[in-house]
């Protein structure tokens, strides 16, 4: 018998999202985080691509804009030195929320909080070991020592992972010698911000806006709505280790911004400084045995605005798979589908930041050519929507097993207008409980009576829409589609395969 179901190592995003899955899911997780109290160092100031629908998906999203104090930005994402500019379509495929990570943390730790998860700070994981059963762990806490066990514990501990190490999970890739810093200040009054974001003031003359390069660096500088903030960024090469728990101070954002451009900028007042390293790491793989990785822990990126997006839809993947095996109905080789889908969307986050590397760090003729030729390719609509959707990984399709899929399966569900006996509804509203769901869009009793064995673990919901996608739709909880009906299939070859799929996703009935 062990004392919780799940151990969670680390209370960031990544851990706090998986804590509140797992209790929809009704799992009992204990997460254990070594900071005795939530950070205050400024560290990612936002969450931008799926996750975003996700956490619509699940009733979330108006409440984490509703604590958003900065305006929304223009949807125009840094890229690799040069810029992703979604402005000009009227549904641009990546958008961003205003989030400081501190503040997003709090949010998360109130919403698990409300759901009966266990946070324990200040107690810092000091060994583990596993076997067939169980995972123990030594914890030292404000009190002393003591050990806990559990069913599976999972490492969202961040780049540095104990938990990775103590698993023996290689964590190979590449470190890049070059240092970011990223602020948003306010300006004195002796500096203009010009109409088209320049900036004009005595002493330095003009700076445009936009990404400026030099023999010695890069800089980058992007006007809000309020004309007195700006967002300032420079990268330089630098080998320099910096501790994550020591704030960048101003004069530090000064001297950079002097070492890259050459001139000394005057800035007000810091409402936020961040720094930080470029790695390309991938764990080779995602679990072994009864450790789970997820979050830093498992993926590192050389490219701002992904980690956090790639974190929490790790958190969502496991969540009901681990609860499916802890509660004894997931099929054979549920759990390592999770290594198997999240470590593809790792590898296309590392595709598309490692290609930000080769457009970002070149500094020869070459390099401005490739810089300028991207460019042209995004002023056409199909090239920029395709590269929105690569960087918010709304593109990830999981493969299914077997063969001969409708074109749905594997994708996230496409949040439909649905018509019911009990009114109005959607897709996301349906995903709020995090339940998987047999959406029949086409009244078939034939696919409703194969369902039946599978209740109550599987909803069963009949509803119209205007623009049925399919006759039928297998939603699991990540919001994924394990299935779907080919329109006007006919019962003797839509029923079978939807058996098939139930039983490869939700076990036996």
């Amino acid at each position: 018998m062990t004392d919780t179901d799940v151990i969670i190592v680390g209370a960031g995003p990544t851990g706090l999202m998986l804590a509140a899955e797992l209790r929809l899911a009704g799992v009992r997780p204990l997460v254990l985080e070594r900071q005795p109290r939530r950070r205050d160092t400024p560290k990612a100031g936002g969450l931008g691509g799926q996750i975003l629908e996700l956490l619509r998906y699940r009733g979330l999203l108006e409440r984490f804009q509703a604590a958003c104090t900065d305006p929304v930005p223009a949807p125009r994402f840094p890229f690799g030195g040069v810029h992703l500019d979604f402005t000009q379509l009227a549904d641009p495929p990546m958008h961003a929320l205003p989030l400081p990570q501190q503040l997003l943390e709090r949010l998360l730790d109130e919403r698990a909080s409300e759901l009966g998860v266990e946070v324990r700070r200040g107690h810092e994981v000091a060994r583990l070991s596993q076997d067939d059963a169980a995972v123990t762990v030594d914890v030292r806490g404000p009190d002393g020592t003591y050990q806990v066990t559990a069913r599976y514990v999972v490492g969202c501990d961040g780049a540095r992972s104990r938990v990775r190490d103590w698993a023996g999970i290689p964590f190979p890739g590449t470190t890049y010698p070059e240092v970011n810093r990223l602020a948003q200040v306010t300006l004195p009054e002796t500096v203009t911000v010009l109409g088209n974001g320049d900036l004009d003031g005595p002493g330095f003359g003009t700076i445009r806006a936009g990404f400026t390069r030099t023999d010695h660096g890069l800089f980058g500088v992007g006007s809000s709505p309020d004309s007195r903030v700006v967002s300032l960024y420079t990268i330089e090469d630098e080998t320099t280790e910096y501790d994550d728990d020591t704030s960048m101070t101003v004069t530090e954002l000064q001297d950079s911004v002097r070492r890259v451009l050459g001139v000394t900028l005057p800035v007000g007042e810091a409402l936020r400084l961040s720094r930080f390293t470029f790695k390309a790491r991938q764990a080779e793989r995602y679990r072994h045995g009864r450790v789970l990785l997820a979050g830093d822990a498992a993926h590192l990126f050389p490219a701002t605005g992904v980690a956090i997006n790639a974190g929490m839809l790790d958190a969502v993947n496991l969540a009901w798979k681990l609860a499916a095996d802890l509660h004894g109905w997931a099929p054979a080789g549920l759990l390592d589908t999770y290594h198997g889908e999240r470590h593809l969307a790792g590898a296309r986050t590392m595709l598309h930041t490692r290609a930000q590397v080769a457009l970002r760090r070149g500094h020869d003729v070459a390099a401005e050519a490739l810089r300028e030729v991207f460019q042209e390719l995004l002023a056409d609509e199909q090239p920029l929507r395709r590269m929105g959707a690569l960087v918010a990984g709304s593109d990830i399709r999981y493969p299914m097993p077997g063969s001969g899929h409708h074109a749905l399966a594997g994708t996230f569900a496409p949040d439909l207008t649905l018509h019911t006996d009990q009114g109005m509804t959607s897709v996301a509203e349906l995903l709020h409980t995090a339940r998987p769901i047999l959406l029949d869009l086409a009244d078939r009793p034939d696919l409703r009576e194969t369902a039946r064995d599978w209740q109550p673990r599987v909803d069963v919901v009949t509803a119209k829409t205007d623009q049925r996608p399919a006759d039928a739709l297998l939603i699991r909880p990540d919001a994924h589609i394990a299935w779907a009906a080919t329109i006007d299939e006919p019962a003797d070859s839509a029923a079978p395969a939807l058996r098939e799929a139930l039983s490869g996703w939700f076990g036996t009935p």
